[in-house]
């Protein structure tokens, strides 16, 4: 099933649960795309002592998981992209809409 997932927050727990979700998702044999949107384009680097969001996106690019970030989202915060995270724009979100058997927000 291809399985897009779009992230809107940097909130440790909840952006900690998405990457979770994408890398169980790609182990079962999914293919899974990650849009980040809003704060959620800050979620590399971020860690926690519970939820450590940087080591699940980590995992997520290890089993070739797609992490798209919104290049205006990440202008608006004097961002540049990275190679996890690389820049992205509306088309690009709605091409993921598109492609995707399913899509799950958090």
């Amino acid at each position: 099933m291809k399985i897009g997932i779009i992230l809107e927050t940097k909130e440790y727990e909840k952006a900690w649960n998405a990457f979770r979700f994408a890398v169980t998702a790609k182990k079962q044999g999914h293919e899974v795309k990650l849009f980040l949107m809003g704060e959620a384009v800050e979620c590399e680097g971020l860690t926690h002592e519970k939820y450590n969001v940087d080591e699940q996106l980590k995992k997520f690019v290890e089993v070739d998981g797609e992490i798209l970030a919104c290049g205006t989202c990440l202008k608006s915060r004097h961002l540049d992209s990275t190679e996890a995270c690389p820049i992205s724009n509306m088309i690009d979100c709605v091409n993921v809409v598109v492609w995707a058997d399913k899509m799950v927000t958090f």
